[in-house]
């Protein structure tokens, strides 16, 4: 049974930073990926970026290229979201998931439970 438990979440002004981390644990095959999604109050679910586990390759949705930043620790099993220059509009509910390379909610197979993400002015 895999497990994704996201930390990090919280409230900062516009402008501002925060880092989001996700623990995996149980067994990924080394084919699946691992995600960061996020999803406002009455929008869909925005897949953000994605990591290649093995090669470490990334692919950043429009939204996030140039403030966010996905990265890994293989050691922790852990994958991080740096995100800089916060905006109002990212204010979200923002997910860890593991699943098929790719910014779409389709290919994923696990699901954090969620850290939410408020910006405020």
């Amino acid at each position: 049974q895999v497990q994704l438990v996201e930390s990090g979440g919280g409230s900062v002004q516009t402008g501002g930073s925060l880092r989001l981390s996700c623990a995996a644990s149980g067994y990924l095959d080394s084919r699946d990926a691992l995600c960061w999604f996020r999803q406002a109050p009455g929008k869909a679910r925005e897949g953000l970026a994605t990591i290649n586990r093995v090669t470490g390759t990334t692919k950043y949705a429009d939204s996030a290229k140039g403030r966010f930043t996905i990265s890994q620790d293989h050691a922790k099993n852990t994958v991080y979201l740096q995100m800089n220059s916060l905006k109002f509009e990212d204010t979200a509910m923002y997910y860890c998931a593991a699943g098929y390379w790719g910014l779409s909610p389709l290919g994923i197979k696990y699901w954090g439970q969620g850290t939410q993400v408020t910006i405020s002015s």
